[in-house]
């Protein structure tokens, strides 16, 4: 055990004992107030409840298959809290140090993804004079490939483009990286980029011993996404036991694997399988650094953790808390020691859950996901802009995401609880549940060989899928809401500008950089040279000028995949709100080329009190797909109501009032709107008993708008009726 830390244990030992010791609390008498029963809360539910049914109603299950309970009770919890567990203790279920962050509070990492090299390095500068306490670099796809920007399609579409040992100096130019971590996930090798970083450093006469954070590699993570490798797994692992190996000797504090969960998160995944493929995965790189010669200790110190930040609350407070005791129970099966059996824990909003539209509301999913990371106890953080799914971040969101972090530290004194959550008898209950789970699951995975296997298989694609399709169905009957997007759309929303990057340009400007700077290198001895085995050569190389495709060519050859056999099944991103964003953009681009539009006319019948309620229902219901809603104030006729529906020449009318009404309004009412518009859909707003169904089918009812029914498929087939989709 370190100094530091054994200072830290007899420090909270005292605080520990001082407490036992102090006796003269005083007692507060809560006689004059009757202690309610639980069966008495229960019945003033059912009361206010109003006849729907209890279970259903105060039990909310979850996508992990674990249920919500209305209320928890000291008396079902008592075994499982942490009486005898501390922060920084034991398993690390209360946090990663003893203090929390009472002496560091969590790194702020604001992502800096500016396309050309000299721009991103003026953005880290800004982040950090700012408020940021990481240097986050966010690379572009050709970067993280491998591939030199005259070889991309798409030069800086998702960050900085990096080629040559001239570019990563422009990048690092008079950063503190001394002082600072430096943060950068590199793809499925972090080999040529750690190669080039290290030669800049050493260019530049900065001490690499001192370069902490991590330039990261998740090769398991890439090949899910895309389908297969630049090169087999196995040759990727040599190489990263020989960065690693040259970190552990020459630059402890820097780390070469970043596991990332956001490939099981963006497909879909409920927490438990993003957590058990996540943690198979750096299982499978602890095993594979064992077999190539470093120790459990120096391997478990090698790995980062990038866990995606979900919208259910507590249950992202719950699975921090879980992950942190499963990851120290497996470091130390291996036989790693106490002080390598912490995890190193980053954390970003899972992008899964951002929308396009009424894009202000992903400020207050990036809170709450921002709060409930902090509670669970992350090392850092990554708040997204709120403008994420559109285009790069500029000045405005940049500083509103790294704001929220600077706001929760300094104004709402988050630092100052040391595991918040802990002794909750809901979060307690809830991290005992996900934490059971996940070592299940996880479980499952080894069984099949470990997640290579398993991923071959297919076996983590299908059961992201099944959640996937739980999840679509649930928002497309607007049982899981989504603001802004099948809920209270704004129809006066103005789009963000997209501001589109000029691929084209970005890659003229690039290439000319480059081809500048190779006109005055000669790397071809030095590539000649490099050994996958030794990381010095890879240096050596990039130092000379190899291009970061040159390095890659160099250690090994291009064009394998995972292991030489087929590609896997793709785990493919999504984005909870795209069926719904889609469906609303088509009605966008069809209103603005044919100056036309879905057009509902609202038959409400009878005074406003009586067809409000339903009137308004429907028109939020429909709006969701952009269309015009054509409402009144009401009929007191079925011959007003149809001749008003003829003048408004509607594609499709909703008949709304109440159901004591409905069975005298609509077999009078449904005919005559036939009879006016031949081609409309005739809905009614609302459902009808069974006795009914029959009569109003006749009368010619075509569909019902109402809570039960499929918003995505009915605005659909609106919209294919009407030409648009």
């Amino acid at each position: 055990m370190s100094d530091a830390k054994k200072t830290a244990e007899l420090d909270l030992q005292a605080i520990i004992k001082k407490a036992e010791s102090q006796t003269d609390f005083p007692q507060v008498s809560l006689d004059e107030f009757t202690p309610p029963t639980y069966d008495e809360w229960k019945q003033a539910c059912i009361e206010l409840l109003k006849g729907a049914p209890f279970e259903k109603k105060m039990y909310t299950k979850t996508y992990e298959g674990i249920t919500f309970e209305p209320m928890y009770f000291r008396a079902t919890t008592e075994e499982i809290l942490p009486k005898q567990s501390y922060p920084g203790m034991g398993d690390f279920l209360r946090g990663a140090t003893p203090n929390g962050y009472v002496n560091a509070a969590w790194g702020i990492a604001q992502a800096c993804d500016e396309t050309l090299p000299e721009e991103n390095n003026e953005l880290l500068k800004h982040e950090l004079e700012k408020g940021s306490t990481i240097y986050n670099v966010k690379l572009d796809s050709a970067t993280r490939d491998a591939l030199d920007a005259m070889q991309a399609e798409k030069v800086g579409d998702n960050g900085v483009s990096l080629t040559t040992l001239s570019d990563v100096e422009k990048l690092l130019n008079g950063l503190k990286l001394d002082k600072v971590p430096l943060y950068i996930y590199a793809g499925e090798s972090s080999v040529p980029l750690t190669a080039l970083v290290i030669a800049a450093i050493k260019k530049a006469g900065g001490d690499v011993s001192k370069l902490r954070g991590v330039i990261g590699a998740d090769p398991i993570g890439a090949c899910a996404l895309k389908g297969k490798l630049g090169q087999s797994l196995d040759r990727i692992f040599d190489e990263q036991a020989a960065v690693a190996k040259f970190a552990v000797k020459n630059c402890p504090g820097l780390k070469t694997f970043m596991v990332r969960s956001d490939v099981y998160s963006n497909g879909g995944a409920n927490d438990i399988q993003e957590l058990s493929y996540t943690l198979a995965t750096a299982v499978t790189y602890l095993r594979a650094m064992l077999e190539r010669g470093l120790t459990i200790d120096e391997a478990a110190e090698q790995i980062m953790f990038g866990v995606s930040i979900g919208a259910n609350f507590f249950m992202q407070i719950s699975k921090l808390r879980a992950l942190r005791p499963i990851w120290a129970q497996i470091v130390k099966s291996f036989g790693g020691s106490e002080e390598v059996q912490h995890i190193h824990l980053h954390a970003r909003p899972a992008k899964f859950f951002m929308t396009v539209y009424d894009p202000y509301v992903n400020l207050l999913r990036g809170t709450s996901q921002l709060f409930s990371a902090i509670a669970g106890g992350v090392e850092s953080y990554e708040s997204s802009t709120f403008d994420e799914p559109i285009r790069k971040g500029d000045e405005f969101s940049r500083r509103i995401a790294r704001n929220m972090q600077i706001i929760l530290r300094e104004e709402f004194g988050l630092v100052q609880p040391i595991d918040p959550a802990g002794g909750s008898w809901a979060v307690e209950t809830l991290t005992k549940q996900i934490k059971e789970k996940v070592w299940a699951e996880f479980q499952v995975i080894e069984g099949k060989g470990g997640i290579v296997a398993a991923l071959k298989e297919g076996y983590p694609q299908e059961q992201i899928a099944g959640i996937l399709a739980a999840r679509l169905k649930a928002v497309m009957g607007r049982r899981d809401r989504i603001v802004g997007t099948n809920m209270y759309p704004n129809m006066i929303e103005e789009r963000l500008d997209p501001r589109a990057e000029d691929f084209a340009e970005n890659k003229k400007v690039r290439t000319a950089a480059v081809e500048s700077y190779l006109a005055t290198v000669d790397a071809k001895d030095a590539l000649a040279k490099v050994d996958a085995n030794n990381f010095e050569t890879v240096i050596d190389a990039a130092a000379s000028g190899a291009t970061i495709n040159q390095l890659r060519g160099a250690l090994g050859v291009l064009g394998h995949n995972v292991d030489g056999s087929d590609e896997i099944k793709t785990i493919v991103p999504h984005r909870l709100a795209e069926k719904f964003e889609k469906l609303r953009e088509a009605t966008e681009k069809f209103k603005a080329e044919k100056h036309d539009n879905v057009k509902i006319f609202l038959a409400n019948m009878g005074p406003i009190p009586q067809h409000k309620a339903r009137a308004d229902f429907s028109t939020s219901f429909l709006q969701v797909g952009a269309f015009e809603v054509l409402g009144n104030n009401g009929f007191e006729t079925v011959d007003d109501a149809a001749k008003a529906a003829k003048e408004s020449g509607a594609d499709a009318v909703v008949i709304c009032s109440t159901d004591a009404t409905y069975p005298e309004i609509v077999p009078a009412l449904a005919p005559k709107l036939h009879e006016v518009l031949p081609n409309a859909t005739v809905y009614l707003a609302g459902t009808a008993p069974a006795e009914l169904v029959e009569t109003y089918k006749n009368a010619g009812i075509d569909d019902y708008i109402n809570i039960r029914s499929n918003c995505y498929q009915t605005l659909l087939a609106m919209q294919q009726k009407k030409g648009i989709a």
